[in-house]
């Protein structure tokens, strides 16, 4: 059930090591078999991400007022793990890749 979890309880924790629980978490429902019916590959993460974004938008389409904040935490949860699988999986140091295009955002200007 909770094997292999690491309990975070008010530690802080790096995008390796919540990349890493995810892979555990993913490994121990067998995605990552070849034979999976959930085949973890770049395009279905991608799908999934895109999904579980569209569930974020969900929480406001109708305004922002009334935003159930358990639920919408729950959504950009997903929209995290995914990200890192995605990242992970592609080779990607999510961490670098942000500070790389946080520095090309500061140099760019918008209207």
């Amino acid at each position: 059930m909770w094997e292999g979890w690491l309990f975070y309880c008010g530690v802080n924790v790096d995008i390796k090591q919540l990349s890493e629980e995810m892979h555990r978490f993913v490994a121990s429902k067998g995605w990552y078999a070849v034979d999976s019916p959930r085949a973890q590959t770049p395009r279905n993460i991608a799908t999934s991400l895109a999904i579980e974004a569209a569930e974020v938008l969900e929480h406001f389409q109708w305004g922002e007022d009334g935003v159930d904040q358990s639920e919408l935490s729950g959504e950009l949860a997903d929209v995290m793990l995914y990200l890192l699988q995605l990242a992970s999986i592609n080779g990607i140091d999510l961490e670098k890749a942000a500070l790389d295009k946080l520095k090309v955002n500061y140099g760019r200007t918008w209207e």
